[in-house]
């Protein structure tokens, strides 16, 4: 039997999105999950740890690393205490809800030494993964643009932030991600229907640093929940669907047809589709692994405080090109 130690770690925040990350932990190889931190307990008792009331607590208990699922308006603080008291962290995204918080957990991290990750969990998707395999190798050829959609219902337990910081985030981050390129401008268009005070729907068009071009449509308000990538180039185009995991190509054909008004009507000729059979495992369990390794000293791909600094950079040119109704541009290298 094994007896190498397994690394402690914590949890902080029990809403959706932490008991996911409390059913993964409890369950991962090499890491014990020690204790859970959120105000109102364990409202379900199905917890096999302890709950505690605040994140000072859970210091006390001895951790090797935090994962922050609470609140976005609340990740400075909670980031800061923990860089503070030597513990490594994975911060659900967005990072923060600023650009200046985002800096400042970036600056207390890396002053401390301490591996910290964001987690924009797309990165782990098997479509995403196979797909920027794919793109890393020529597959498509130049890349002409990536369109994205991601909208469904109203998820109530969002309270402090937008459509934007909360789900156009994964877009942005993915995009870049994907194509190894970075954002040089927005302009972006939102609306308010909810009659919450942030936004519930955006429309966004963008450049990434290689001329391509990138448009998002992120919403809260539609029954169909929707999660698409579409990147078109000069090979033909790409579609992710990442509810599903599955991924597609369309070629563009070689063969012309002889039917003249079809031809016209389609204008690119059509060619093979391909539906490629991909392992499928768990986003976030593989986003936990890599995590993991990283504390351990293991080289690992985790998503960076300063790639999630950027995103969040991105996130509010988003914001500001809809309040200014101007196309806002982002140096390469913020």
């Amino acid at each position: 039997m094994s007896t190498e130690r397994k690394l402690r770690a914590g949890l902080i925040g029990l809403g959706a999105m932490g008991r996911n990350h409390a059913r993964v932990l409890s369950n991962l190889a090499g890491v014990e999950l020690v204790a859970v931190v959120d105000p109102m307990g364990d409202s379900t008792g199905t917890l096999r740890v302890p709950v505690v009331p605040t994140v000072a607590e859970l210091i006390a208990l001895g951790i090797d690393y935090a994962v922050i699922a609470c609140p976005t308006a609340l990740h400075e603080e909670v980031g800061l205490e923990l860089a503070a008291n030597g513990i490594c962290a994975l911060i659900e995204k967005p990072l923060a809800p600023s650009i200046e918080g985002a800096r400042r957990l970036v600056d207390a991290f890396e002053k401390a030494g301490l591996v910290a990750g964001v987690g924009h969990i797309e990165r782990y998707n098997p479509a995403l993964q196979n797909l920027r395999s794919r793109l890393e190798a020529g597959d498509l050829g130049e890349v002409f643009q990536v369109v994205t959609r991601r909208q469904g219902p109203f998820p109530h337990r969002i309270a402090d932030v937008g459509v934007v910081m909360d789900l156009a985030t994964h877009d942005i981050d993915l995009t870049s991600w994907v194509t190894g390129q970075s954002y040089v401008s927005v302009s972006a268009h939102t609306v308010f229907r909810s009659g919450r005070p942030h936004e519930d729907m955006v429309a966004a068009v963008g450049q990434l640093s290689d001329g391509s071009m990138v448009n998002h449509l992120v919403n809260w308000l539609s029954p169909l929940k929707e999660r698409s990538t579409v990147i078109t180039g000069e090979k033909g185009c790409f579609v992710a669907d990442t509810l599903t995991a599955d991924l597609t190509f369309y070629a563009n054909g070689a063969i012309t047809t002889e039917w003249e008004a079809l031809r016209s009507f389609r204008g690119v000729a059509e060619g093979d589709m391909i539906r490629f059979a991909i392992p499928k495992r768990e986003p976030l369990l593989v986003e936990h692994e890599r995590f993991r390794d990283a504390v351990e000293g293991k080289p690992s791909d985790i998503v960076t405080l300063r790639q999630g600094l950027r995103t969040v950079e991105v996130a509010s040119a988003v914001l500001q090109s809809a309040k200014t109704r101007s196309t806002v541009a982002l140096p390469e290298n913020m």
